[in-house]
């Protein structure tokens, strides 16, 4: 089972003088001590499940470009980015810009939106949730055009491009992970478009997981070619006294078929819960 870090608060000991340092070092410690995923949320305000607007966030492929600068090995993306957010042509060319510069390591990571008071605070529409999408779905057609050096003009209900031109060329096809569990859109998305999903841990998520299947076997996609991901906050305690839950909580979602486990650490800017985790449950977990 892989593990990988999501950082959804930047609201550090130092503040926004030393954020640059101190994530720098979370980042080169998540890289050393065996983390296979590295992402950040793709928001602008701070969202309530994590604390009120105001708290510091950062632009996020910014961030993952900073990140990719100070780590070496493992796979960068945003989970989730927004669709309404960013044009999919320019996304594309966001996508295989971090790509090339952290030596192939970019994923997309990709949902259909849903937090209406930054858009509206900023001012990017917010389109009615069929719509956002209908959008998702031609940006997913899109990037994948793009990547495959597809030049031909796209003509979508949304979006027109007359030549999706995308060089330099991204090292490897970006995996996509289209984040969400509705089973009518989302699910059947991921079924058509992804390698991977990205879940919560709620009671249903065994349901989801057969709808995604359902959805395969209705397109004719080995349920086995995406890889089964969940969010799962980790918390190992100070001293590391929650390990051994830890490792059972991720025993439980790897036997419900979940090939990897993404989330916050907490107390992540101590940096030693990293280590913790690298040291006491990626080895633990590796094999299975």
């Amino acid at each position: 089972m892989q593990i990988g870090l999501q950082i959804p608060l930047f609201t550090t000991p130092g503040g926004p003088a030393t954020l640059g340092e101190d994530l720098a070092t979370v980042a080169r410690t998540a890289d050393e001590v065996g983390f296979e995923y590295l992402a950040v949320m793709d928001h602008f305000f701070q969202i309530g499940v994590v604390g009120p607007p105001e708290l510091e966030m950062l632009e996020a492929y910014t961030t993952l470009g900073f990140l990719a600068a100070h780590t070496s090995r493992v796979q960068l993306l945003t989970v989730m980015t927004g669709v309404i957010y960013r044009h999919p042509g320019i996304l594309a060319k966001t996508i295989t810009t971090l790509d090339v510069l952290s030596g192939g390591r970019a994923w997309l990571g990709i949902g259909a939106a849903w937090n209406e008071e930054e858009s509206r605070g900023l001012g990017i529409p917010f389109p009615p949730v069929a719509e956002r999408f209908e959008r998702l779905e031609e940006t997913l057609r899109i990037c994948q055009q793009m990547w495959r050096g597809d030049e031909s003009p796209y003509r979508g209900k949304h979006y027109q491009l007359d030549r999706p031109l995308n060089s330099p060329q991204a090292l490897r096809r970006p995996p996509i992970m289209v984040g969400g569990g509705g089973e009518r859109k989302t699910l059947r998305m991921v079924a058509q478009y992804a390698d991977a999903c990205n879940l919560f841990a709620t009671p249903d998520v065994e349901h989801k997981l057969e709808v995604l299947r359902g959805h395969c076997e209705r397109l004719g996609r080995p349920y086995e070619e995406i890889l089964k991901t969940v969010y799962y906050p980790f918390n190992v305690g100070a001293d590391g006294e929650r390990v051994e839950q830890t490792i059972a909580d991720l025993r439980r979602l790897h036997d419900l078929g979940f090939q990897a486990a993404i989330g916050s650490v907490t107390d992540v800017w101590q940096v030693e819960p990293l280590r913790v985790i690298g040291r006491e449950i990626i080895p633990a977990v590796a094999p299975w």
